[in-house]
């Protein structure tokens, strides 16, 4: 399932190596919505996997941003503990800033699979 929001680019991370197999890279966008005459910030976190973890380096903190994303949910146990985790995968970035050209664009991305007996930090 496919989602689009907008905000602003607050924070890129660098890449961070999960496993052999498997990188990420984050960034956090800043929502404004106004409700009922009050002013609400949501700050979001989102995640690049593999050959993605580029698509983030041509933008700049402040640019306004049109970011497509996918939700992730993942079970992960360790030590007889269980866990969930969710995470919003960015497949597509457009710069929507004035007069900025968008970019980024890129086909919707296949599922992607993770060997279940992984014993890296969750993701």
């Amino acid at each position: 399932m496919a989602f689009e929001i907008e905000g602003n680019l607050i924070e890129k991370f660098d890449t961070q190596r999960v496993s052999d197999n498997f990188q990420k890279r984050e960034f956090v966008i800043e929502q404004k919505e106004s409700r009922n005459g009050y002013e609400f910030q949501e700050f979001l976190k989102f995640q690049l996997v593999q050959d993605k973890c580029g698509m983030i380096e041509e933008f700049n903190e402040g640019d306004q941003l049109k970011v497509s994303f996918n939700i992730k949910g993942r079970k992960w146990e360790k030590d007889g503990k269980v866990n969930y985790f969710t995470n919003l995968e960015a497949w597509r970035i457009e710069n929507i800033g004035a007069g900025s050209p968008e970019s980024s664009n890129t086909p919707e991305p296949e599922e992607t699979s993770f060997s279940e007996d992984e014993d890296a930090l969750p993701f």
